[in-house]
């Protein structure tokens, strides 16, 4: 009698086991399903709301997309090799800066000066860029601070030291592969040095305030270049007169 009774206590136990594990496993069975099925609907959304985006948006955005990443990638650069980055910028400036002086300053029926180009650029990426490179960096370290009067320092040196040198050698290098000797040489740096610098006053001060105050100093020389794109377009045509008679010869 009590065999029989455990036998049928134990029958209704697995019984009520089974029943209860039915409606627990099927629901964990479908809840999965469900949400496994959420993500092509969700992707189907995200197509669908892009494809109502309008052509000009899309262009937008994928060129936003490819500016940030020549700006990262450009930064990458000055960080791994400053000194190439920054030379390779600057040749490139003045490359750019002398053809937009030759489309502004030739006449029609002349041709393009390319052996001009070619000299400007190498200048720019053999001169330039390494000077102002060194130039940006000797500065920051002698004046480090960045406030007004710190910034004005940096400006009146600028423009008393480093402008004036470097435009002399601008003129003279220019000057010698064109083949002028020395004496042609020193008459153009009297005759077109002090006009250039002169008129550098008018431009260069403000463009040295924004540079060394707002922009960091790995920066500098790619902001000079950009302002200096304008200015080098004035010294490409000043480079570009015709040479400068030594006074012996002209007396004679």
């Amino acid at each position: 009698m009590s065999g029989s009774f455990l036998r049928s206590g134990g029958m209704r136990a697995r019984e009520l086991l089974r029943r209860s594990r039915v409606p627990v496993s099927s629901s964990f069975a479908q809840r999965p399903r469900a949400y496994v099925r959420s993500f092509p609907a969700a992707a189907k959304v995200s197509q669908d709301s892009s494809s109502h985006l309008s052509p000009a948006v899309s262009s937008f955005l994928s060129s936003a997309a490819s500016r940030n990443g020549f700006v990262s990638w450009y930064l990458g650069m000055i960080e791994a090799r400053p000194i190439l980055t920054k030379s390779i910028t600057s040749g490139a400036i003045f490359i750019a800066a002398d053809i937009s002086s030759q489309v502004v300053t030739l006449p029609a029926s002349d041709s393009f000066d390319w052996i001009r180009t070619l000299r400007m650029g190498s200048y720019g990426t053999l001169v330039a860029g390494p000077s102002l490179h060194l130039w940006f960096n000797f500065a920051s370290r002698i004046i480090p601070k960045r406030d007004v009067i710190s910034t004005l320092k940096k400006i009146f040196i600028g423009q008393t030291c480093f402008g004036p040198i470097m435009t002399s050698i601008f003129f003279s290098v220019n000057a010698g592969l064109q083949g002028e000797s020395a004496a042609e040489i020193l008459a153009r740096l009297k005759r077109d040095l002090l006009p250039t610098l002169l008129n550098g006053l008018a431009y260069w001060p403000i463009c040295d305030f924004v540079t060394f105050r707002f922009i960091p100093v790995r920066l500098q020389p790619l902001v000079s270049n950009s302002f200096s794109f304008l200015w080098t377009i004035y010294l490409t045509y000043m480079a570009s007169l015709q040479k400068a008679s030594p006074p012996h010869i002209a007396a004679n």
